[in-house]
């Protein structure tokens, strides 16, 4: 009979009325562990005479009555709203009769909506957008364009999903709830652990990427340093145009009959003596030696405990990404639009608008606007919970826009003739020359912002991974030192041997988006109406056809 004292007064269960439809449940969601609340006279301030008052203890008792009614996970009969004080009247009752005001809860720390709408832009503006115009060329101009904004409004929905999966499950205590969460609820263990290595595949592809850029921007930044020191000029006389914004075709397939042929880069000294240059590129090389340079950089920062200090310098992506946007911008006036309008067959010079390697930019934009793993998180800080599905709108507005914008001004300003459309680069940056001072600028800014973002990403793979196998996020030096060496290892070997950012890029993005972009969230939406009883055929064909499609993205790949 002891342990009868413990239960709850009523125990949880299903009842006729869903919680639901109870009044503001988003107001609940955010009061359910509030603080007790007591009037601004009875605050203890200097003077430590003051006590609360009898209406406060009173009050106290009755918000104790409703936690003794029920299991603290059941939010079926949490306290009303009328009992539960407003966010700025929070305090902490002490049993000795004294009362402290809170400072900084997560009440007074809401995010406008504008605030909100950025921070999710800047979550998704990634390496991605290096690769978007590469992926245009693939699928072609005019099916590029159709199919980034088709894209987008799937994954805005699949998002959508996702952001409201939380409170579709009823009875539960869904606050603190993440989407693995909601997949463990649906799904056991499988769904948890298969979320689980799912997302970690979108984070450490996402690291070997920025491994091969580092290398890359890395190796460009110290040539430009060393050309401009040496007045040394690396000449692209073949697949180049002239004039002060050269545009270079450095892995052409063919030159203008056709015939296969291969760039060469002519170093061009000031006098005769090149064995500096010579020595300079046997020990910067770009695939060969900047790999290996970065370890020394990067794998201490890595088995950092905490990442809070590199999270301080976040903002380097927002100037990046504006930057690159105003790059874009300038080399698109100078160069000016050079486009040919053929539906099907290739032209000289030109890509046909509709082509048949569209997979290839479905598998990059599918990573592009990837922010579903934590999108839950993002929007808990939102102020407006009400606005939370038109600030995740227009967040991917903005951000669509944004890939339009580089992707359509870049495949339209690069100049054919003289070179081939088909030059464009994965990363697009490589289309122009290392002595560019604006390309320069813009790589040195990317290259910083990785170095203090890569640790980051480091940081989320060892909390999710130790978390779930060892249940601390730091078991041992040596079990992060081993992980650490293996994602290390993963990217040194991928800039060394297959330096492709825009394959690397559609492949984790159509693997990691299988599972937490089409069939997870449509499968958990599917569930949770057919056990509200409103599951309509239409609705079962739409998202099971959700599901093939990610599928069909995926295989895709391989074919591609």
């Amino acid at each position: 009979m002891m342990e009868d004292d413990y239960k709850p007064l009523l125990s949880s269960g299903p009842t006729g009325e869903s919680f639901s439809h109870r009044g503001s449940t988003d107001s609940l969601d955010n009061r359910a562990k509030r603080p007790f609340h007591v009037e601004p006279r009875n605050i203890v301030d200097d003077d430590p005479q003051e006590r609360v008052s009898a209406e406060a203890a009173i009050l106290n008792s009755r918000v104790h009555y409703y936690s003794k009614l029920t299991g603290s996970s059941d939010r079926l009969l949490s306290p009303p709203n009328h009992v539960i004080p407003r966010a700025e009247e929070i305090y902490i009752y002490s049993p000795l009769g004294s009362a402290f005001k809170v400072t900084g809860s997560d009440q007074l720390t809401k995010n406008p909506s504008i605030i909100t709408i950025f921070a999710i832009w800047n979550t998704m503006m990634g390496t991605s957008i290096l690769s978007i115009p590469w992926g245009i060329k693939q699928a072609g101009f005019t099916l590029g364009i159709l199919i980034l904004i088709f894209t987008g409004l799937l994954m805005l929905y699949c998002c959508y999903i996702v952001l409201k999966s939380p409170k579709a499950i009823p009875y539960v205590d869904t606050s603190d709830w993440e989407f693995p969460d909601v997949c463990r609820y649906y799904f056991g263990k499988f769904g948890q652990w298969s979320s689980l290595v799912f997302s970690m595949v979108s984070l450490i592809g996402a690291m070997v990427v920025y491994w091969v850029l580092m290398s890359n921007f890395l190796y460009n930044t110290g040539q430009f340093i060393y050309n401009y020191a040496h007045h040394v000029n690396m000449s692209h006389p073949q697949f180049g145009t002239n004039g002060t914004d050269r545009v270079i075709c450095p892995y052409p397939n063919t030159d203008s009959e056709g015939n296969k042929s291969i760039s060469t880069l002519y170093p061009i000294a000031a006098g005769n003596d090149t064995t500096d240059v010579d020595s300079f590129e046997h020990w910067w090389s770009k695939t060969n030696t900047i790999p290996l340079y970065l370890i020394i950089l990067l794998l201490p920062l890595l088995c950092f405990r905490s990442a809070s200090f590199f999270a301080r310098f976040t903002f380097l992506g927002t100037i990046s990404v504006i930057y690159l946007l105003v790059l874009v911008t300038i080399k698109a006036v100078r160069l000016g639009f050079h486009l040919d309008f053929s539906w099907f067959e290739a032209t000289k010079y030109y890509v046909p608008e509709f082509r048949l390697l569209f997979p290839q930019l479905t598998g990059v934009l599918t990573l592009a606007f990837f922010i579903h793993n934590c999108i839950i998180t993002l929007m808990k800080n939102n102020k407006h919970q009400e606005n939370n599905v038109r600030d995740l709108s227009v967040a991917y507005l903005l951000v669509g826009m944004t890939y339009l914008y580089v992707g359509v001004l870049i495949f339209a300003a690069f100049p054919a003739p003289p070179l081939d459309k088909d030059c464009i680069e994965p990363n697009f940056l490589d289309n122009f020359p290392s002595d560019d001072v604006m390309v320069f600028v813009a790589r040195t800014f990317l290259l910083f912002q990785m170095i203090t973002v890569y640790p980051l990403l480091g940081y989320l793979v060892r909390v999710q991974m130790m978390g779930q196998i060892f249940g601390n996020h730091y078991p041992s030096f040596f079990h992060v030192l081993a992980l650490n060496c293996m994602i290390v290892g993963a990217g040194v070997l991928m800039a060394k041997f297959y330096p492709n950012i825009g394959s690397i890029i559609r492949f984790s993005g159509a693997t990691c988006g299988l599972a937490l972009v089409f069939v997870f969230p449509s499968l958990v939406h599917m569930i949770s109406l057919r056990r509200q009883g409103t599951l309509r055929w239409p609705s079962a064909l739409f998202h099971s056809f959700l599901i093939l499609l990610g599928l069909a993205n995926m295989v895709a790949q391989f074919f591609m």
